[in-house]
């Protein structure tokens, strides 16, 4: 999976909300469902899974939601399993926007080994610690590049899939090291399931 890092080129340019020719997302905000920055989605929705991300400051708990987009979870879940995203850089992080991480490369190009998912696009509203897909202009393109949206950014509404919203740590999300990418970016130390 390719990440977009001309995707804030490609939106001021044609003023559009999709990504552009590599994996990530463009612009400066995201929305998609249900999912609202005050209020974590319901301990119910799809099987009360938690994933958890170590960054050097602190601990990120993530509910994630098989009920917006099962394959897109089940994927991360395999990556998960397989320790593919322990020591991966956040090789995009725009303050005001999101963090992204996800690439075996660090430079937003890459993906892991196996073939790219279906969008599985929904209403739920891209919020602060709403969890998207990362992928390139083409909408079936998500990998297992994934941003974390810092504030409400409600231009993405219905154009990326929401896979998760962070339920506890994102205080740690915002300390991450910004830049484009970033000078000395940080690392997620460990993903595990809980």
């Amino acid at each position: 999976m390719r990440l977009l890092n001309a995707v804030s080129f490609a939106f001021l340019l044609l003023g559009l909300a999709g990504c552009g020719p590599s994996t990530s997302i463009e612009g400066n905000k995201a929305v998609d469902q249900a999912t609202t920055p005050s209020a974590a989605p319901s301990a119910g929705a799809g099987g009360g899974e938690i994933l958890v991300m170590e960054l050097k400051t602190g601990k990120v708990r993530i509910k994630l939601r098989p009920d917006l987009a099962p394959k897109h979870v089940e994927r991360v879940k395999m990556l998960v399993g397989e320790k593919f995203y322990d020591g991966l850089k956040f090789h995009r992080v725009i303050p005001g926007f999101m963090a992204q991480t996800g690439d075996p490369q660090g430079t937003g190009q890459g993906g892991s080994k196996y073939p790219d998912l279906a969008q599985e696009f929904t209403l739920t509203a891209f919020e602060r610690g709403t969890i998207g897909a990362a992928r390139t202009a083409d909408p079936n393109s998500a990998n297992s590049q994934f941003f974390i949206c810092f504030t409400h950014t409600p231009h993405l509404n219905g154009k990326y899939t929401v896979w998760g919203q962070v339920i506890e740590g994102m205080e740690h999300v915002d300390k991450l090291a910004p830049g484009e990418p970033p000078a000395n970016p940080d690392k997620i130390m460990r993903m595990y399931l809980e």
